[in-house]
């Protein structure tokens, strides 16, 4: 099991002793510590005292139930960035919708599988470790990027699920620690453009018109733009403006074609269409992972994907077949697990990425 190098400080917030020591024992392999409070009142008290890093709330807790405490601990800057995972004894969507539009970060359900909980605690933390590494222009920019994303409700939570896609995809590549962090983040902040975009064309069911597509096809660029005053997100610049080009020159901004694509915009592409396929948009339904992964490769075989990142994709296609993983679990730390599971070596993804030619810095900027 990874642990995270940074010992992080975990809130327990749960009215029964044997739900807080449950959780307690679950996570002790990973090192952190743990606080518990029995009520809202006594979870704010000790925020108040020390901050925290991660909340597990019981959607049930005393005083105010647990979305309520997600609202306001979403609404004060000191933690308004604390990830936060709501538990509950039953499955119910309208619970769920509920909290996570209250600002929770995940919904489990009890019983909880240890390896699954852990999994999430390490995801979430990841994400708050990325949001804590940033200045604050960069912070903004990345409440940006989620406001984006909630102006459609269908997406979900896309960002993060292609935060976690793609960034995983790279560590079957065998790719860099810098490339995963920059994967990572422009999962979050590829579509950052579309705040430009009219809600009458990112909605339109229907077949856009030549004016309305040549507005939408500006959002890269666009993208590129708000992006480009920070140093730190140089790396992630080529991502946010090419994640929408095509292996055969078809695609757009800038017609670019094989290997003049930047390798990461090519990764994220590959998650971030396959995430598209599989949730219901207003122009299709929701197709099963077999056949998004089918269309990508038959797209592939037209000449609109890079061969060789749609066959590292397909190698590991079973870490992203399950629906509940793809929406709940964390496919980075599944991915870093890999050879424990199924005698899968990293070696072997390098060897891989060894074949695939990165365009040169100067082309990708």
């Amino acid at each position: 099991m990874l642990v995270l190098p940074v010992r992080r400080r975990i809130l327990i917030v749960d009215p029964s002793s044997t739900n807080r020591r449950v959780l307690r024992e679950m996570l002790r392999e990973l090192g952190h510590q743990v606080i518990e409070a029995k009520s809202t009142t006594e979870a704010l008290s000790l925020i108040s005292r020390d901050a925290i890093d991660l909340a597990l709330v019981d959607l049930l807790a005393p005083e105010v139930g647990g979305p309520a405490l997600c609202r306001v601990l979403r609404s004060h800057a000191a933690t308004h960035l604390v990830p936060i995972i709501l538990i509950t004894d039953a499955p119910d969507a309208d619970k769920e919708s509920i909290g996570i539009a209250a600002g929770a970060d995940d919904f489990l359900v009890r019983p909880m599988r240890t390896r699954v909980l852990r999994a999430r605690v390490q995801s979430v933390l990841r994400r708050k470790s990325v949001l804590d590494s940033m200045d604050e222009a960069e912070a903004v920019l990345f409440s940006l990027a989620q406001s984006v994303e909630a102006r459609d409700p269908a997406l979900g939570q896309h960002c993060q699920r292609l935060a976690l896609l793609s960034s995983t995809l790279g560590v079957a590549m065998g790719l860099p620690a810098p490339d995963l962090v920059a994967l990572h983040r422009g999962g979050y902040l590829h579509d950052i453009g579309k705040v430009a975009v009219p809600d009458s064309i990112l909605f339109n069911p229907g077949r856009l018109s030549e004016e309305e597509w040549r507005v939408m096809k500006e959002h890269p660029v666009r993208g590129e733009q708000i992006c480009s005053g920070m140093k730190s997100l140089k790396s992630v610049l080529p991502i946010v403006r090419h994640h929408h080009e095509r292996w055969d020159g078809s695609g757009y901004p800038d017609g670019l074609r094989r290997e003049e694509i930047p390798l990461l915009a090519r990764v994220l592409q590959i998650a971030d269409i396959f995430d598209g396929l599989t949730r219901e948009r207003p122009y299709k339904p929701a197709y099963t992972s077999e056949y998004s992964l089918q269309i990508i490769q038959e797209e592939t075989a037209t000449g609109w994907r890079d061969p060789l990142v749609v066959e590292a994709f397909s190698d590991i296609f079973p870490l992203f077949s399950s629906d509940d993983l793809l929406s709940r679990s964390s496919l980075q730390a599944l991915a870093l697990s890999l050879q424990e599971q199924n005698g899968w070596c990293v070696e072997d993804g390098r060897q891989d990425a060894s074949r695939i030619q990165h365009a040169p810095v100067s082309e990708a900027m």
